[in-house]
């Protein structure tokens, strides 16, 4: 059985890759590592009986060498999905030094951890080892924005115009640079906008969902008029899945769900599924205010998938209205618990 370590996965789009990642492959076993920071929730992983005795969790930071370097020694770790980041835009603006130390230095210390444990030097990887893979999970945003027109495809030149986004721009070279001057067996994946359930309260549909139950306004960034490409998790995990089986060595691959949307068309969405699902006297777009634009902030994201797709296979299953569906019943379920 391989032994994989994880990192991250008491995040969001960890926890939903560990459920599915499990269930799907029973020749694996998984050891999660997460410092477990307030965006993260052990909670959201929810193993069947089946699975339980094939994964581990360590609470750490990707950050510590001696502990990656006792990972990787005791669980005779061969491939790596890295997944910890420090991830919310609004507070890399408030405090970049964090993600500066998690994604940028932590990165670093895990790849650099891995290449001294499987290769013998530059080029060469130990026999017992000659298998393994380090993926890399990195965001759209370090593509920088759009105009009206255009899509960001895995050529695209970075641009990244936040210290979030410039935080993962650095740890994708730093991946980038393991493969060219070490051989290293990589793969770095960019996606687009995620949601679906498990997700932070903190990001956009959540705090859209969990205002307008609240009966509080709902605040929307600027003219609310800034495009994302929306990917529901499930299908992200299964094209990460994709990349870590099927992917080149060295090769990119950017994950979208071809759904791009303002962030009006999703706040108005979300409250007309709610008027339906769970009416009120008023409709729950009267709550929507508009709030002071975020610093720096990206006026359109959208990718091209066609490399995953054309070359792996991979297609996304849900589209916009039927992963909001979906998305919004989870959390209405949460929130109806935490009354």
């Amino acid at each position: 059985m391989k032994s994989i370590l994880l990192t991250g996965g008491a995040g969001f789009i960890g926890s939903n890759f560990i459920n599915y990642f499990l269930e799907v492959y029973p020749q694996y076993r998984l050891i999660n590592l997460d410092v477990l920071t307030y965006a993260a929730n052990l909670g959201n992983i929810e193993l069947s009986a089946s699975v339980k005795e094939r994964y581990t969790f360590i609470k750490g930071s990707i950050c510590d060498r001696l502990l990656i370097e006792t990972i990787f020694e005791d669980n005779n770790i061969e491939g790596v999905l890295h997944f910890a980041a420090e991830s919310h835009v609004d507070n890399s603006i408030k405090n970049p030094g964090v993600f500066i130390e998690t994604n940028v230095t932590g990165t670093f210390t895990l790849i650099d951890v891995a290449f001294k444990k499987w290769m013998d030097k530059p080029f060469s990887y130990k026999n017992e080892y000659k298998d393994c893979r380090f993926l890399h999970i990195s965001t759209d945003e370090v593509y920088g924005t759009l105009g009206k027109t255009g899509l960001f495809k895995e050529t695209t030149p970075y641009a990244p115009n936040s210290p979030y986004s410039a935080s993962k721009a650095a740890s994708d070279m730093i991946v980038r640079s393991y493969h060219h001057t070490y051989g290293m067996n990589t793969v770095i994946t960019n996606c687009s906008n995620n949601y679906g359930p498990k997700q932070h309260d903190e990001k956009l549909i959540p705090t859209i969902i969990r205002k307008a139950l609240q009966g509080e306004q709902i605040p929307i960034y600027g003219d609310g008029l800034n495009i994302r490409d929306w990917l529901y998790v499930l299908d992200h995990c299964k094209g990460i899945d994709i990349a870590f089986h099927k992917g080149i060595s060295g090769e990119v691959y950017n994950i979208g769900g071809k759904n791009e949307k303002n962030n009006l068309f999703i706040v108005n969405k979300i409250c007309d599924i709610l008027d339906k699902r769970m009416p009120k006297s008023i409709s729950y777009s009267s709550l929507i205010t508009f709030v002071e634009d975020r610093a720096g902030h990206d006026r359109r994201y959208a990718i091209d998938a066609s490399k995953i797709e054309n070359n792996l296979g991979w297609k996304a299953d849900e589209n916009f209205e039927t992963g909001i569906e979906k998305t919004i019943e989870w959390y209405i379920q949460k929130y109806s618990k935490s009354k």
